[in-house]
């Protein structure tokens, strides 16, 4: 029965492949490159960027180009239009003369479409200081936090998921208890006897299920993947698309005017229960665990990792959550770009902010990490990501895909795993 569902899958998934897998490549192509090969220069540096537009991998000639250049998420130094002689255009920005990064827009019409690019140069990127500020009782909030949580026992309740296990891998649902409700989980843990270091996956912003994950498992690691918002993770897709568009819209913005009730409390002390219960596993070997994920769950794997002296290694993408205050000063403050407008613009909600930040747990993080993350972020703007970066005092190492956006290369994700596992398994 099992095998004819696997296959029944396979030849669906092939079915839809041939009807919808067309190609994401666009027929004209923006490509906009700074004249630095690694996208890098010192502040104080005038940034030149070449556009070239191709049609059919042929260099279109005598055609307008738009352009904008601005640092990240912020207003334009200049704008206009030129056009491309012999297929190639180039320009020269001002100097800039701060750390941080500065972006190159360029837009074409051909036929009644319109095709866009842009490119980010990064000035001293490592020289980027945060602007939000540590509060003094900073760490005594979170002790008195994770005091509060150590009231609330565990509790875990774990139910085998038969259709997604293997021959060598378990996955089970579970729910544990966290102030003010659960958290859920899907845990994937070897069968064969035995312990096992573990990998605390956190995930990116949004809503929605965890499927397990039996590749990593049947290496030979315990894998607990979570969501934040407690809700269990096995429920119909429609369920988390309709809170993801109702009751948590926005959630990000929960309370934040409260540092004690705001949303994200919760949801970081749910990522210390997690802990707590990868602790509690009998096969789990009582040594290792790395935490990681991407965006969020950047952000949740710094945090972690600062908040809790028994993660051992994190691996983290394009952290979101990072110097949250840029906006105020400015220059670009990390997704969710809280303090943009009058709404947020308070006070209080900049207080509570500091609180939260990826950079003030980033100022406490002691274990090696691996990060990574792209120039052309569209999402979490390098400048905040750098913010946090630069103040980590641990062992590090950045590897930047300058041309990323909010994704990643598979090359990027097997550098991480490949990173995770000669730490966890070696």
């Amino acid at each position: 029965m099992k095998t004819r569902f696997i296959l029944l899958t396979l030849f669906i998934a092939g079915i839809c492949f041939q009807s919808f897998g067309q190609s994401t490549k666009q027929l004209v192509q923006v490509i906009v490159t700074p004249n630095k090969t690694d996208w890098t220069y010192d502040k104080g540096d005038r940034a030149e960027f070449k556009i070239t537009v191709m049609k059919n991998n042929v260099q279109l000639e005598d055609i307008e180009v738009s352009y904008r250049i601005n640092p990240e998420k912020m207003d334009n130094w200049e704008e206009g239009k030129l056009t491309l002689k012999k297929g190639v255009a180039t320009l020269k920005a001002k100097p800039f003369k701060d750390a941080g990064f500065l972006r190159c827009h360029a837009s074409v019409e051909v036929d009644g479409k319109t095709y866009s690019s842009y490119a980010t140069a990064g000035f001293s990127p490592d020289k980027i200081e945060p602007t939000t500020t540590l509060p003094s009782d900073f760490e005594q909030f979170w002790k008195e936090a994770k005091a509060q949580l150590g009231q609330v026992p565990v509790n875990p309740v774990l139910t085998l998921i038969p259709e997604r296990c293997t021959d060598k891998v378990d996955v089970y649902h579970v729910s544990i208890d966290n102030i003010k409700g659960k958290i859920y989980g899907i845990l994937s843990r070897p069968k064969a006897e035995g312990k096992y270091p573990a990998i605390l996956y956190v995930p990116g912003a949004g809503v929605y299920p965890q499927y397990g994950d039996t590749w990593r498992a049947e290496k030979g690691i315990i894998v607990f993947q979570i969501g934040i918002h407690g809700i269990p993770l096995n429920l119909d897709r429609n369920v988390y698309d309709n809170l993801g568009k109702g009751a948590l819209d926005g959630y990000w913005q929960a309370n934040l005017d409260d540092k004690d009730h705001y949303y994200y409390k919760r949801v970081y002390l749910g990522c210390v229960r997690a802990v707590d219960f990868i602790e509690s596993l009998d096969y789990f070997n009582g040594e290792d665990i790395a935490v990681t994920g991407g965006s969020q769950g950047g952000a949740l794997s710094i945090i972690t990792a600062g908040l809790d002296d028994r993660i051992d290694y994190l691996a983290a993408f394009y952290p979101a959550l990072s110097d949250l205050t840029g906006y105020l000063h400015n220059r670009a403050g990390g997704w969710p770009q809280l303090f943009r407008d009058s709404f947020t613009n308070k006070p209080e909600k900049v207080e509570t902010s500091k609180y939260f930040d990826v950079v003030n747990f980033a100022r406490f993080v002691k274990v090696p990490g691996w990060y990574s993350w792209g120039y052309n972020d569209n999402v979490c703007p390098p400048t905040s990501m750098h913010a946090a970066y630069n103040v980590i005092n641990a062992q590090k190492e950045l590897h930047v895909y300058q041309e990323t956006q909010h994704w990643t290369f598979p090359e990027q994700r097997e550098q991480r795993d490949d990173w995770l596992f000669q730490k966890l398994l070696e």
